[in-house]
């Protein structure tokens, strides 16, 4: 289990916008917290995906992916998922995850497998981009950057990763292929050079065009960060000025306008350094040997063929922060992990304010929402194969604490792996304990094994990411769900567009889904399905309109497939007066009870009110199959004795041959679809109703 969630874990990490060493900080307290308190034997927690993915989008917003701030939120995340999660399984609210219905996890799910694996697209290209607003339009750029520039060995470290890793998955799947490929391609890196980087001052590069650049973009960033120090201020000023003399106060105003002008300032300023950095990144150089013995770098286009002290194009690292004058990063090589701090992180309780809390709570809830029901499917699909009994809400309480205290081991949020649960599943795992034991391995690689890890290439984790969730994309899905029902396809489908769309806010996606659930479900409620039944050739008694069937002149039975309540009370009175206006002939309707499952005061009413109408018109009225509880409001209410005890019926079969007679007495109907009921209910068969 180990040897596949420790390249794993790094991966995700970096996905989750996070420094590769913090996927092995949440692979060290969490996966043995949830073994041991959760009730799956082999549901195997730490790093996913979807989940890594999910913490991006709620903290880019607040913070520079990467940075100490970005950091500290992610692990607080950690720490709110886990409250929530905890939470719902001490007040046993597993049931709260059945709002994210089938499709509208599949339609997310396979929008965010496409997401993910496009993320990775500059890794793997060897290119920087700053990100847009919307994914689609940074892929866009990744994909314009590609065609300016490609870093062919970086791609090429990245194909023989998915080929180590395919090939093997293909010939043996009990091989640890991510290690695999993760051990040949840091060899390959380290013997090799690939990480060809140096640094040095500004002096070296000889264009003044770019060193006029690299110190305007000093100065921006420079002016951003005091921005941004002074906009925290403002707020605690804001909340301070609000608590004391409320938001209609002069001085709440004149802070208020204070915070919008440092806003606005950053903005521009963010714009501004976007465009300083797209310039540098797209620059290349060559190295040259000047007369002093010194390398210089000067831009290609400038220097002829024959003047290049190597072949090699050389680019400035440009990150979200100012550029050392002395010590200006070149590279003409491919990106690796670097340096990974050896030793367990320290024990701590993360420090949040309340205000932090309550800013990560929505998205806490979606991740932990989304993160259980992908750990408790995974736990049910294991759990029908060994045939244990599982706890979905234990499972909570062991996901929960899994959170909890690996934020205190700083790790950000975690959830249950589909592909390490198969691992440990195939492995022969029949206790937690082995979960225990995974941890027991991560602890040995915090300790002794970081500096091997360094020469490892980022492309290698790019395809460590992209092969994991290609299986999560799944066409056939949208073929299931279409099949069963059109509306579910067609939620599921628009699910997968708006997360697409919407992305990097994943959770209107989400929400897009779940809203229109809801509203399906509303609106079923409101017009349920609606039977009316006649006899089937085999002595049944089906849905007239969807069978072709002749239905009796004089008796109308219906079938009402739903709890009778306010939402579809006056659809119900709607439909019986439509059956005595359609039907001049008829003499009785019965009423089919059997999908009334409960009945509120409005239902109670409408019914009450549908009988006089009714009878009225000068129709009988009889109700057939009545549940108890329903049966319990109509004797509360009343009604009971207003239908009658001789109209209230066990069967249909009992209630259409006892009213049959009166209500074709004087007809002239040849051949009623009716008429065998009598017979049936004379041969005593009226109990299959």
């Amino acid at each position: 289990m180990a040897l596949v969630l420790i390249p794993q874990s790094m991966a995700y990490a970096q996905l989750a916008g996070l420094p590769p060493y913090y996927g092995l900080y949440a692979s060290f307290l969490p996966p043995m917290i949830a073994a041991l308190f959760g009730s799956s034997r082999q549901l195997a927690t730490g790093p996913v995906a979807i989940v890594s993915l999910m913490t991006a989008a709620s903290l880019e917003p607040l913070a520079t992916a990467g940075s100490s701030g970005y950091i500290a939120y992610a692990i607080t995340l950690a720490l709110t998922v886990g409250v929530f999660q905890l939470a719902l399984g001490l007040l046993r609210l597993g049931m709260v995850v059945n709002f994210l219905s089938h499709p509208v996890v599949n339609g997310f799910t396979n929008a965010a497998a496409i997401i993910i694996a496009t993320s990775q697209l500059s890794k793997l290209f060897g290119v920087d981009v700053d990100k847009a607003e919307h994914h689609y339009e940074t892929i866009v750029r990744v994909v314009g950057a590609a065609c300016h520039y490609t870093h062919w060995p970086t791609l090429g470290m990245g194909a023989l990763a998915f080929a180590v890793m395919y090939g093997l998955k293909r010939t043996n799947p009990k091989i640890p292929y991510v290690l695999v490929a993760v051990v040949v391609t840091t060899l390959i890196s380290w013997l090799t050079g690939f990480d060809r980087k140096c640094e040095v001052p500004l002096s070296s590069v000889s264009s003044s065009e770019v060193r006029e650049l690299v110190r305007s973009f000093n100065d921006s960033t420079t002016r951003a960060d005091d921005f941004s120090a002074k906009r925290t201020g403002i707020y605690d000023k804001l909340a301070k000025v609000e608590q004391s003399k409320g938001e209609r106060s002069i001085e709440y105003l004149h802070t208020k306008l204070e915070l919008d002008v440092a806003n606005e300032t950053i903005f521009q300023l963010k714009t501004t350094i976007a465009s300083y950095r797209k310039k540098l990144r797209t620059l290349h150089f060559t190295a040259v040997n000047e007369s002093d013995g010194a390398v210089g770098f000067h831009l290609i286009a400038e220097v002829a063929t024959g003047d290049r002290g190597d072949d090699r194009t050389w680019r400035l690292q440009v990150g979200n922060h100012a550029i050392d004058e002395n010590l200006v990063r070149m590279t003409s090589g491919g990106a690796v992990v670097g340096e990974i701090p050896r030793g367990l992180p320290a024990l701590s309780m993360p420090e949040f304010s309340v205000r932090d809390f309550f800013t990560l709570l929505p998205s806490a809830v979606i991740i932990a929402l989304l993160g259980f029901m992908e750990a408790i499917s995974i736990a049910k699909a294991m759990a029908a194969k060994t045939g244990q009994v599982l706890d979905p809400n234990q499972e909570l309480i062991g996901q929960g604490l899994a959170n909890i205290l690996g934020s205190v081991g700083q790790s950000y949020p975690t959830s249950g792996s589909f592909s390490r649960s198969a691992v440990n599943l195939q492995a022969g795992a029949v206790s937690g304990l082995s979960s225990v034991f995974t941890s027991i391995a991560v602890i040995i690689a915090l300790l002794f094994l970081t500096p091997l890890l360094y020469h490892l290439p980022q492309a290698t984790l790019a395809a460590v990411i992209m092969m994991a969730v290609i299986g999560l994309v799944s066409v056939s899905s949208f073929v299931h769900s279409w099949r069963i029902q059109r509306i579910d396809g067609a939620i599921q489908l628009i699910s997968f567009v708006c997360t697409l769309a919407f992305a990097p806010h994943l959770d209107k996606g989400i929400i897009v889904g779940v809203v229109l659930s809801l509203g399906i479900y509303i609106y079923k409620g409101m017009k349920p399905n609606v039977a009316h039944l006649s006899l089937y050739a085999d002595g049944s008694f089906r849905d007239a309109r969807y069978w072709g069937l002749k239905e009796c002149r004089h008796i109308a039975v219906i079938r009402f497939d739903a709890p009778l309540f306010f939402a579809n009370a006056s659809y119900f009175e709607a439909l019986v007066s439509e059956r005595i206006n359609r039907l001049p002939e008829l003499r009785h309707i019965v009423l089919v009870a059997n999908g009334i499952n409960d009945m509120d005061t409005s239902g109670a009413d409408a019914l009450a009110l549908a009988v006089d109408n009714v009878r009225a018109a000068g129709v009988g009225f009889s109700v057939s199959g009545l549940k108890e509880n329903a049966l319990a409001v109509i004797k509360r209410t009343h009604l009971y004795e207003k239908i009658g005890e001789d109209n209230i019926f066990p069967t249909r079969v009992r209630a259409v041959a006892t009213v049959f007679d009166a209500a074709h007495e004087g007809s002239d109907e040849q051949q009623c679809p009716l008429l065998i009921v009598c017979l049936l209910a004379e041969c005593g068969e009226d109990g299959g109703d």
